[in-house]
């Protein structure tokens, strides 16, 4: 009797590299992550097209058999390498289509003359085109049909269902492999348990689960899709929603101490000396902020809002409320440089209300501390002694609070800045110093796809300064093609020498510190040669010409050349913190005309000087990351100018990101562009980036109304039995989640 608990290989037949590949690289163990391997989109086979009367540039779908696929060389005029092209002629109802493959390593080559073996059936998408005065179809999607040698004679679009599925695949194994397997294990196994309990079904209007795998699998119309998608799409959020529900629940009841400001006048006294008046939205978020603290459960509340728009002075008056009741306040920035600002700003903010305990101190002051990596163990001691004593009220630093020594006399709050840039573990590192649950607080002025997915998914508050920063001026930001245009760096350098001539300042900004080496968790994946997709199409990315921009290269090639007579300067990760320092401090008085750096200015840098940005290889930057860096530009009142140089290729994802940027300086519109793109990231583990979502069937933006209804449906169910006694499937779906290795980090994010 086969089960979904049976293994996979008990439907799959004698074909071993097949079974092997689904198995171990599609992670398909048993009959039942067979039967959730579901498709990614499908095919109308009732709409194919057939080769007559074509026009140049349509998009063409036919059914065919293959003839003889023949494997050729050629150089690529881009890289010089030699590369390889596969032909073949696809034999479609009496008329015949030449059939073009590119690859750009021989290893490819052969495997596509494999899998396009003489005599093989499949159907074949495309945009048609000429070549030498015949159609052909280059690179096409498609779905292949048995093998070479199998005969499928009887094998045509009459016999296909009314909609085929393409399903996620691997190296291997094809869309009809799956599909086959698939086909069986339908037939053969009865017993599908319901994870829905019937009155969740009822309520909420869903497919029973054997019914909602047979239409998702086999469907005959789009509604039929739907619904199917519905129902997965649904139990998937409402067992997310519970372990996240029982999460909160769980920390709620630990309980917090409540810091209600009552022991000290130290924010009484900062308000005073403010020179300004705080916006409405500082004034209520504020008060948000305070009334949690005077809880007794843990905040945990998103701040978020454009570069300057007064996030770290409201994170600071919250700061200097849980000092006015007698604890401490950890500000974790991701990087030295910004940690230093922090420092810097913090400090002058406050005057003499951070000399606590020194000669001129107010009474009410408390003493402000910095921790980074890069201090010495001498330099260390005096802070780390102040925090495990509590004298310092307010301490601001890099990984550098995470490490095991560094002890808190009594940590309350918990402030993240760009908490994108931190992963869960981090995060938790720091909260875990405690001796209760801290309070917590995350910043951000771009919302990644994990910060919009966690917000959805109701494990954060959201708070948001809404008012255009004060002081901003107006960016305008390009794409600067090389591909297409290689002259027009040399405009773009003429126009950094038109700001500096103005008085003003520019960045120019590498993905890389030297061109011999990547950076700490940079990926040159785009680049691999000979790439397949998980159609299992091969796809060949360009890659630019002379490598990635580098700053120790950049700079010196600015200051001999095109930027020769101004003052050029270079900053990097690898310098030595007092170097850092003295450059940021230098470009801050205006001694440096030109900046040449990485990322490390990306979030905290302000200069009101600075008019003008430079990115160079814009396209390895991220959303976010662009505008981040973008926002270090116009912040005086002079109109900002933003450069994106790149040599992507025009259609590509890389230059539609570029051209999102350009197209708006909203933030919070580009991180929806940028969840689009990138996906959630893994919304209940320590992933940040995107494409390896924990999610399998969920997409935050498009799937919002369904994960709403579903934590409704979870808080009602925790509500009525905490244990879930009365839904054992559910229950053990959820139980197998809190298990796995995401749910460790669940109630750390």
């Amino acid at each position: 009797m086969i089960t979904l608990d049976s293994p996979v290989a008990t439907v799959l037949g004698d074909q071993k590299k097949k079974r092997d590949a689904i198995v171990e690289r599609l992670g398909l163990r048993t009959v039942g992550d067979l039967l959730r391997h579901f498709p990614r989109r499908y095919l109308k086979t009732g709409e194919l097209s057939r080769v007559e009367r074509l026009h140049e540039g349509e998009m063409l779908t036919i059914s065919g058999r293959l003839g003889k696929p023949q494997k050729r060389t050629y150089t690529d005029r881009r890289t010089g390498r030699t590369a390889y092209r596969v032909d073949t002629i696809v034999y479609a109802d009496g008329a015949s289509l030449r059939m073009s493959f590119f690859a750009q390593s021989g290893r490819i080559a052969d495997w596509n003359v494999s899998r396009l073996a003489e005599g093989r059936r499949g159907i074949f998408l495309g945009k048609v085109g000429s070549f030498r005065g015949d159609w052909q179809l280059t690179n096409p999607q498609m779905v292949l049909f048995g093998s070479g040698g199998e005969d499928l004679a009887e094998l045509s679009l009459e016999t296909l269902r009314a909609f085929y599925p393409i399903y996620p695949l691997t190296k291997g194994v094809d869309s009809w492999d799956v599909q086959k397997a698939i086909a069986f294990a339908l037939s053969v196994v009865d017993d599908v348990p319901d994870v829905l309990p019937a009155e969740i079904r009822e309520q909420y209007d869903l497919l029973e689960a054997r019914r909602a795998l047979e239409l998702v699998h086999a469907p005959d119309d789009y509604a039929e899709i739907t619904r199917a998608q519905r129902r997965f799409r649904f139990e998937e959020a409402l067992v997310t929603q519970l372990v996240l529900a029982r999460r909160r629940r769980e920390v709620r009841a630990l309980g917090a101490r409540a810091r209600a400001g009552d022991q000290g006048g130290l924010l009484a006294a900062f308000d005073t000396r403010l020179p300004f008046e705080l916006t409405a939205g500082q004034r209520e978020i504020g008060a948000q902020i305070e009334a949690d603290l005077a809880q007794d459960h843990p905040m945990n509340r998103l701040l978020q809002g454009e570069v300057g728009s007064g996030k770290t002075l409201v994170a600071l008056r919250a700061m200097l409320r849980v000092v006015d009741s007698g604890g401490q306040a950890a500000l974790l920035a991701p990087t030295e440089v910004l940690a230093q600002q922090h420092h810097r700003s913090i400090t002058a903010m406050l005057g003499d209300l951070a000399a606590g305990g020194m000669l001129g101190g107010a009474a009410d002051a408390t003493n402000v501390e910095l921790l980074t990596g890069s201090m010495t163990k001498a330099q260390r001691t005096e802070p780390m002694s102040r925090i495990a004593t509590g004298e310092a009220g307010i301490v601001i630093g890099t990984h550098a609070l995470l490490e095991e020594k560094v002890i808190f006399a009594d940590l309350g709050l918990v402030v993240v800045d760009e908490q994108h840039r931190f992963g869960v573990e981090q995060r938790a590192a720091l909260t875990d110093k405690a001796g209760a649950p801290p309070h917590v607080l995350v910043m951000t002025a771009t919302p990644i796809p994990r910060t919009v997915a966690m917000t959805v998914f109701g494990d954060l508050e959201t708070s948001t300064l809404t008012e255009l920063p004060a002081g901003r001026a107006p960016i305008q930001t390009n794409v600067v093609p090389l591909g297409e245009h290689p002259g027009w760096l040399g405009r773009v350098w003429e126009r950094v020498r038109e700001e500096v001539e103005k008085g003003h300042q520019a960045y120019v900004v590498c993905p890389r510190i030297t061109g011999e080496e990547q950076e700490q968790g940079e990926t040159d994946d785009l680049y691999e040669f000979g790439e397949v997709d998980e159609d299992g199409n091969v796809v060949t990315p360009e890659r630019p010409a002379g490598g990635l921009s580098a700053v120790e290269e950049v700079a010196a090639q600015l200051a001999d050349g095109p930027l020769a007579g101004l003052r050029v300067e270079r900053l990097h990760g690898r310098l030595p913190p007092e170097e850092k320092d003295r450059v940021m401090r230098a470009f801050a008085a205006g001694d440096i005309d030109v900046l040449v750096s990485t990322t490390v200015i990306e979030v905290g840098v302000d200069v009101a000087n600075a008019t003008a940005m430079v990115l160079l290889d814009a396209d390895r930057f991220g959303v976010s990351q662009l505008h981040q860096l973008r926002g270090r530009v116009g912040r005086g009142g002079h109109p900002g100018l933003c450069l994106l140089v790149s040599h992507a290729e025009p259609g590509g994802d890389a230059r539609e990101r570029l051209a999102a940027v350009a197209a708006t300086t909203d933030g919070f519109e580009l991180s929806r562009v940028d969840l689009e793109q990138r996906r959630e990231g893994d919304v209940l583990g320590k992933s940040q980036s995107g494409y390896h979502s924990g999610l399998q069937n969920l997409r935050v933006l498009r799937d919002e109304k369904t994960i709403v209804q579903a934590r409704e449906a979870a808080n009602a169910l925790l509500d009525a039995d905490a244990d879930l006694g009365h839904a054992p499937g559910l229950a053990g779906a959820v139980a197998r989640l809190e298990a796995s290795v995401q749910a460790d980090f669940l109630e750390k994010s």
